[in-house]
């Protein structure tokens, strides 16, 4: 019975009890060694000096596994929950371990990663990490999108920096990878920085910071709810992340080679502000990032008949002279999604400038208008022969 359960217990529950049982057989053989006499090494419990911490030591340890697998489950640094990824909606983010007590205390077991094009998010900071269960990869399929085990969390923080040095985060995104598929899962820290709250209906937080050209602004920052969450992830009605594409996603050399049959040596996404990039790839890594995980063919934005991957060849279907399908009064009523030669006429463009729900684009997760995107955006469509 007991090696049953031994077998069934999750490998950290296992390794307590192994570490358990190794201590109390250490100790024993302590006690031996300190008998004096050949009577007492063959019974350490008859050494009146020095009584054996082994007696009933078997019984203890049964009693440590019938607590062990009724107490509920507790983090640290060094330990991820992954019955937490697996199953449940947690209602605190300390249940996964992925932080030990703070934002800026991460897991040694979660994987730093950057892209190199972001998506825009009002200007916020965003530090973004991979779980990976122990013994698993991930597998790249060409340039795109690289596949994630059963198990696997995505984890995605953003934060500002404070006027006073500080810095402050406001919430925390999880996609986890269960047997049925991608659940998405957003917390708000509290105010303290101790623990993440599950808020499944989202929330908002009036947010100040400074944007890279020297503006002071404040916005109503949005945390989306799990539904608006499944908006952007959607592709063929199915959750599934967006960001690590290979060709955007940046790991250290040592994190490199957890991507079974990466090309590390393909070409890469431009970086959208890199001025030593051709203009139109980097206005074109830009759409993609941030438009094109709607504007697929799979995706929220299909019927709009309007796609901006990256990979896409130029021509109408990318936006250029593009009449409005399912534009509403989001066309403001202009001609063309990109009207060459004239970013003003152009409604994609008018539509990136908005703050009006019913017309700015994208839908979700901005209340600010990323000059730096439109400014680069401009340029590309006022460079476009106009005929």
């Amino acid at each position: 019975m007991m090696r049953w359960v031994f077998k069934n217990l999750p490998g950290t529950g296992r390794g307590t009890i192994r570490r358990m049982v190794e201590g109390l057989r250490a100790q024993r053989a302590a006690a031996v060694s300190d008998c004096a006499d050949a009577r007492c090494a063959r019974n350490p419990s008859t050494a009146s000096r020095s009584p054996s911490p082994f007696r009933g030591g078997f019984a203890r340890a049964i009693a440590a596994f019938t607590l062990l697998l009724t107490l509920p489950a507790v983090t640290t640094g060094t330990r991820v929950a992954d019955s937490a990824i697996a199953e449940g909606l947690p209602p605190t983010l300390s249940a996964f371990g992925f932080f030990d007590g703070a934002p800026d205390r991460p897991s040694p077991l979660l994987i730093p990663y950057t892209l190199g094009t972001p998506l825009f998010s009002d200007y916020a900071d965003k530090r973004r990490f991979i779980y990976l269960p122990p013994g698993t990869r991930m597998t790249a399929h060409g340039d795109g999108l690289v596949s994630f085990p059963v198990g696997a969390a995505i984890i995605k923080s953003f934060g500002y920096p404070q006027a006073d040095g500080s810095y402050r985060t406001i919430e925390t995104r999880l996609l986890l990878h269960r047997a049925e598929g991608w659940v998405a899962l957003p917390y708000i820290w509290r105010a303290d920085g101790s623990d993440a709250d599950l808020r499944l209906a989202g929330g908002r937080q009036q947010v100040s910071y400074t944007t890279p050209s020297g503006q002071q602004q404040t916005i109503s920052y949005a945390v989306p709810n799990r539904n608006q969450c499944k908006t952007c992830h959607e592709l063929s009605q199915v959750v599934t992340p967006i960001g690590p594409k290979l060709r955007n996603l940046e790991l250290s050399a040592s994190h490199r080679p957890l991507v079974d049959g990466a090309d590390w040596a393909a070409p890469r996404l431009p970086r959208w502000d890199d001025a030593a990039q051709p203009l139109a790839s980097r206005a074109r890594a830009y759409l993609d990032v941030n438009c094109a995980h709607c504007h697929n063919p799979r995706g929220s934005a299909s019927n709009s008949g309007l796609f901006l991957e990256y990979e896409r060849t130029e021509g109408m279907v990318t936006g250029i002279r593009k009449r409005p399908v399912a534009a509403g009064r989001g066309s403001g009523g202009l001609d063309y999604a990109i009207d060459p030669g004239h970013p003003d006429r152009s409604y994609l463009l008018y539509r990136l400038r908005s703050l009006d729900p019913g017309i700015a684009m994208p839908e979700l997760g901005r209340a600010s208008v990323h000059d730096e995107g439109v400014r680069l955006l401009e340029q590309w469509i006022a460079g476009m022969p106009a005929n």
